[in-house]
């Protein structure tokens, strides 16, 4: 089946090794691993590289490519910009996609975040119609998992399985002459996931230990919770309910105990155990770190670590 791909390299990769042809085939501007490989099996004119191409000049000879080769299909895997509609309709069967959300829940660019953090029991990925807003389009097929006790990045790294599976699925039933059936999205149910800011980078310690817990899985691994003990600014990316609790303190309240180590945060029904975190930015530097290296998940400290850290500062 002749396709227009837009998105990351191994999408592209799967769909050549399914068969089809990608005429043309245009890269995220994510930087992603495989780009080479792809562009070894394609020709010269069927290939483009968002990555460092100014948007403008990039539609332009799209748009040129996509007329020339009229597609069968236009199909998107993690391509960050709206496909123009014009696009769309010089495709036989228009243009599909797979978001990581069960839509119309979590439209937008973080469903993993607004899923953790709202506290859904399921996440999934839906593949769906193209339409000119994003992730408005009929729904064509969904796969769900349970969203247990993952983080962020945990979530993602496990909705790509699924997500490249129905993608491959849904490609394959249009090549055969057998689209799935498009069902309209419940626009009544619909939610909106952007990226989190504001209150939704903090905690009100007076939540319970399970809501806090939630907030910081759907902060992790970056940027992860910010937090301020002993004047040591440092980001929560793991934490878990504390087994023990210091009954004189109040909710936000830090103490170093046990041994080993560890550090307790009060919340309004017990405390949480920080496991994991990464030191901010000036502490870094103080302690001769990479200054990002917050962003770094590599870069955690461990519990006794970071409890250690926070008592050498009394």
């Amino acid at each position: 089946m002749k396709v227009a791909y837009f998105g990351l390299p191994l999408g592209a990769h799967l769909l050549l090794q399914d068969g089809h042809s990608l005429e043309p085939c245009v890269l995220s501007p994510l930087a992603a691993p495989g780009r080479r490989r792809v562009a070894r099996r394609l020709l010269p004119e069927h290939f483009f590289d968002a990555l460092g191409v100014e948007p403008a000049a990039l539609e332009q000879s799209v748009a040129s490519a996509v007329t020339r080769s009229q597609p069968e299909l236009i199909v998107s895997w993690f391509w960050t910009r709206l496909l123009p509609s014009a696009w769309l309709r010089a495709a036989r069967f228009g243009g599909i996609g797979v978001h990581p959300s069960l839509l119309p829940r979590h439209r937008g660019p973080n469903p993993y975040f607004w899923t953790i953090d709202g506290g859904d029991a399921q996440a999934g990925v839906t593949l769906h119609t193209l339409a000119p807003e994003y992730d408005t389009g009929a729904i064509l097929m969904q796969r769900s998992l349970p969203v247990g006790e993952r983080s962020s990045w945990q979530l993602a790294r496990a909705l790509d399985r699924p997500s490249l599976s129905l993608l491959r699925e849904g490609v394959g039933r249009f090549a055969r002459s057998h689209p799935p059936t498009p069902t309209a999205q419940d626009e009544q149910a619909a939610t909106w996931a952007p990226e989190p800011t504001g209150r939704e980078l903090n905690v009100d310690w007076h939540w319970t230990t399970e809501r806090v817990l939630r907030r910081i899985r759907a902060l992790s691994p970056v940027p992860g919770l910010a937090v301020e003990v002993r004047g040591l600014r440092f980001f929560v990316t793991r934490a878990s309910p504390a087994r023990k609790i210091v009954a004189a303190l109040e909710p936000g309240e830090a103490a170093v105990v046990g041994t080993p180590e560890l550090l307790l945060i009060h919340t309004a029904d017990g405390a949480i155990s920080v496991d994991r975190a990464v030191l901010g930015a000036d502490e870094a530097e103080l302690a001769g770190e990479d200054p990002h290296a917050e962003l770094a998940p590599e870069g955690e400290l461990d519990a006794v670590t970071i409890a250690r850290t926070v008592a050498a500062r009394s």
